[in-house]
């Protein structure tokens, strides 16, 4: 796995697979809108879940955590808005989390949920 796009790709697969063995239900995947793009919408009972998964091959640079900004953050809270204007979808809370992917050659990946990132 080379690109980014498909280590993205890999890590987004990953973390819908997550999401789904914890009882979350995917509604969604790469919605994009003129403001960006969510990379996966899911249910967790009432609550609408807005997922921004960050993968990455090893930790030399960090947490992906570490790579989510107060800015990507405003942007996904109007990313929600907008995607709930557009969908007949009324959930009781809403919420953003983050989902990291890390993975090399020699290790199976591991994934860390953060709720309620925003």
């Amino acid at each position: 796995m080379r690109t980014k796009t498909a280590v993205g790709k890999y890590g987004e697969d990953l973390a819908a697979r997550y999401l789904t063995s914890n009882g979350f239900t995917v509604l969604e995947r790469n919605w994009r809108c003129q403001l960006g793009e969510i990379d996966i919408v899911a249910r967790e009972g009432s609550t609408l879940v807005v997922c921004e998964v960050k993968t990455r091959r090893g930790r030399n640079y960090g947490s992906p955590l570490e790579s989510i900004t107060y800015k990507k953050l405003t942007t996904l809270r109007k990313l929600a808005g907008r995607w709930l204007q557009t969908h007949e979808v009324r959930p009781s809370a809403i919420r953003i989390d983050v989902i990291a992917v890390v993975f090399d050659n020699n290790t199976p990946p591991t994934v860390d949920h953060l709720r309620g990132a925003a």
